[in-house]
């Protein structure tokens, strides 16, 4: 298996370079008391698109033979990889088409329009995205581009760890929110190689944790698509790549249930002020439950996106 290293990581971080925004690291006097821990969060929140997910994003399109770019691209995605994707085919003048689900945030939805990109409707509970994906990239000559399960994506992803260990030094332990896996895998690499002693942990909502469950059984299960405020972690089974990965360097998995993100959300928002979507609070949500004992360890924590509709904001914070 043709898995990414570090150098891949490296390699992205100078495609990225004056591209993607290099995101602030904040602290927070309050979750460092309550946890009894020092916390570094890393706010991708505030990246192009609102998500990490511009970084692996615009990797791959531009790791791309201008030919491919030139026929367009296509994925499929719930959201963040979506807008992420078609800013940065807007930005290489590049077609997409995504492939997303009926019930995706209408923020997300209407971003990924507005950054060009096509979208095509499916059901997540009764249709399977990537064969429909598939199928289209076949008829219509495009180059697919998941949302974690590519090494140019994976590389891109691990740029945002890569920066924060940089910009505050080693750490005790990493923990980012966990879906199909390409933020974790790519923050492993980078972790491994920066830090050799941090323990890298990835946290998916409890109602979906297919990714604890194939660590533990050795191969890769695939549940029922599961129901969770994580939007942007809502998958049926971890990437083959990323699984690899995580297996190869023993990265920790926990989860967190909506009510722990739901409660992480509004001390986001009261304490911080700071706008960060249910998915990106999974990492101090298992840290805040006590999932993670982090007492007296440096922690970084990745806030991966921000991208939350206004209206269910304000019913979580009710």
């Amino acid at each position: 298996m043709d898995l990414p290293t570090y150098a891949d990581v490296e390699r992205a971080a100078a495609r990225l370079r004056g591209v993607a925004h290099r995101t602030p690291v904040v602290t927070s006097r309050t979750a460092d008391e309550r946890t009894g821990a020092t916390l570094f969060f890393k706010c991708e929140n505030l990246q192009r698109a609102g998500a990490f997910k511009f970084r692996g994003a615009y990797n791959a399109v531009a790791a791309l033979a201008p030919e491919q770019r030139k026929r367009g691209v296509l994925s499929y995605s719930s959201g963040n990889h979506a807008q992420a994707l078609a800013l940065a085919c807007s930005l290489m003048e590049t077609r997409v088409t995504i492939v997303m689900p009926k019930d995706a945030p209408a923020t997300k939805v209407e971003a990924t329009r507005g950054y060009g990109g096509d979208i095509v409707f499916y059901d997540r509970y009764t249709e399977d995205r990537e064969e429909i994906a598939k199928d289209l990239s076949a008829r219509r000559g495009l180059s697919l581009i998941p949302p974690f399960d590519h090494r140019d994506v994976i590389a891109g992803q691990g740029t945002a760890a890569k920066e924060m260990i940089e910009e505050v030094g080693a750490l005790d332990v990493l923990m980012t929110p966990l879906g199909g896996g390409g933020l974790l895998s790519g923050s492993t690499l980078a972790a491994r190689r920066l830090a050799p002693d941090c323990r890298v942990v990835g946290v998916e909502p409890e109602a979906g944790d297919d990714a604890r469950q194939s660590l533990r059984r050795g191969v890769i299960v695939t549940i029922a698509p599961p129901r969770s405020i994580a939007d942007g972690a809502i998958t049926t089974h971890v990437g083959t790549l990323p699984f690899a990965i995580l297996r190869a360097h023993q990265t920790e998995v926990v989860t967190a249930s909506d009510a722990d993100l739901i409660g992480t959300l509004r001390f986001f928002a009261e304490r911080m002020k700071l706008v960060v979507e249910p998915t990106g609070c999974l990492g101090l949500a298992a840290v805040l439950s006590g999932a993670v004992d982090v007492r007296g360890k440096r922690v970084g924590i990745v806030l991966s996106g921000g991208n939350v509709d206004v209206a269910a904001l304000a019913k979580f914070l009710a």
